[in-house]
């Protein structure tokens, strides 16, 4: 199960409330107050961790507590403070207040975190109100309560290169090919339910991360289908790498289905349609896609790519090529 958005409550921990309490031992006279401060509540922390890859963990439970802090006790004795709720997350968590809806913080590197809720003071003992004129103080505070949030998570995956293209264009093929990386493959549109990442070595010293979209579709930046579960992924990408499939199953023309998705990324994200980007004409052994490229080549005045994951054609001059951009 994959989940790259999700709303959730989260809850700081309360205060420790103060005691009220009087020395009283043999051989001590006018012991007087001695009722000690309660402990801080937990804060709420969310923090992002490369061993996480989605949000799934976080849908077990609505609502995220951390624990409250400990009264305190006679004999000046202090309430433990409780420990923080850490909420690991992917790298790449952007936290948004539900209610006031603004940013709280991008989890855009490693080990990055924030508190999204503080704990709650704890309360004063009576010990704290002695004064010249108070010899024996009959009151202490009461620990002061944690924020509490509604919060929406959004996963934007981090990835060097982004996979672009209309459904069944091969880019789980090619992910698959030159990554570790295993989604699912099969001939018929939409297989690619949710983004994959895989590493791409060239060699010991050479490597990128590389990001598989879902396949988009006309009107995505509207929403349709997935529009926006799926774009929202390669915001990130600092290059974008489009396939086009050069004899299309439906009889759509190629040149046409490249220039739908140009226009649905700029739509979405004008950045997006400013982004460095790499054409490359998939199944190269089908008698179509030289021509295909040739006539891709002309119109758009730049290099345009020819491959084919089957046979592993250009697959080696191609992830150069992105290194050496990256």
């Amino acid at each position: 199960m994959f989940v790259d958005e999700i709303e959730i409550e989260v809850e700081a921990g309360k205060g420790g409330n103060g005691c009220v309490s009087f020395r009283r031992e043999k051989y001590v006279p006018r012991g007087g107050p001695d009722g000690g401060d309660g402990g801080k509540g937990g804060h709420v922390i969310f923090r992002a961790n490369t061993n996480v890859d989605n949000l799934v963990h976080l849908t077990r439970q609505h609502l995220w507590q951390a624990e409250n802090g400990s009264s305190g006790q006679g004999a000046r004795k202090h309430g433990a403070g409780a420990d923080d709720l850490i909420i690991d997350v992917p790298v790449g968590t952007v936290i948004f207040d539900r209610k006031y809806d603004f940013l709280l913080k991008d989890l855009a590197a490693a080990d990055d975190e924030v508190i999204v809720c503080k704990g709650g003071k704890g309360g004063k003992g009576n010990a704290r109100f002695k004064s010249a004129i108070n010899r024996a103080p009959r009151h202490a505070e009461q620990g002061m309560p944690g924020e509490h949030r509604k919060l929406r998570l959004e996963l934007k995956m981090i990835a060097d290169v982004g996979l672009i293209g209309k459904p069944n264009a091969g880019k789980s093929t090619l992910l698959s090919c030159l990554s570790a990386a295993r989604p699912e493959i099969a001939a018929y549109p939409f297989t690619t339910k949710h983004p994959h990442l895989g590493l791409v070595y060239l060699d010991l010293d050479r490597s990128f991360v590389m990001a598989d979209i879902p396949g988009l579709i006309e009107g995505a930046s509207q929403g349709v289908g997935l529009g926006h579960d799926f774009l929202r992924h390669i915001q990130r990408a600092g290059i974008l790498i489009h396939l086009v499939e050069p004899a299309p199953a439906d009889g759509t023309d190629p040149w046409e289905n490249y220039q739908t998705i140009r226009r649905e990324l700029s739509a979405f994200d004008s950045t997006l349609g400013e982004r460095k980007e790499f054409v490359v004409i998939t199944k190269s052994d089908l008698p179509e896609a030289e021509e295909v490229r040739r006539q891709f080549s002309e119109r758009l005045e730049q290099d345009v790519w020819l491959i084919s994951s089957a046979t592993g054609s250009g697959l080696k001059p191609l992830a150069t090529a992105i290194y050496a951009a990256l």
